[in-house]
């Protein structure tokens, strides 16, 4: 089953969902910010992410006013570990990049339609 974590007035995640439905792509939507990710889920895109070279950083929301209003990028800089991060990430939807998409094989964080192709 695929999963799509995202919020209602994003932009981009109105874009995945339309995507997704013009596919034909049977999904279950849920609120990022009510409901964020849990840390396995965080934990298993992780590894999608590691496969492409990236990071947890890649997680983050860097253009969220809380990343910057907690100070994430300098918390990173200062040696934030994947743990910590997983345990931020996954009680605050609002520092997560969307939309949050995990299929049973993969994932993805933000919306490329391209890449997106690929998983469906």
């Amino acid at each position: 089953m695929v999963k799509i974590y995202g919020y209602n007035k994003c932009s981009t995640c109105q874009k995945a969902l339309k995507f997704l439905n013009a596919k034909g792509v049977e999904f279950i939507n849920i609120p990022i910010v009510e409901q964020p990710p849990s840390k396995a889920e965080i934990r298993q895109m992780l590894t999608y992410l590691k496969v492409r070279g990236e990071t947890f950083k890649n997680l983050f929301n860097t253009s969220g006013v809380q990343y910057r209003e907690l100070g994430i990028g300098q918390k990173i800089k200062e040696g934030m570990t994947e743990s910590q991060a997983i345990d931020l990430l996954s009680g605050n939807g609002k520092l997560i990049k969307r939309p949050f998409l995990l299929t049973e094989h993969n994932g993805r964080v933000g919306f490329k339609p391209d890449e997106w192709r690929k998983l469906i």
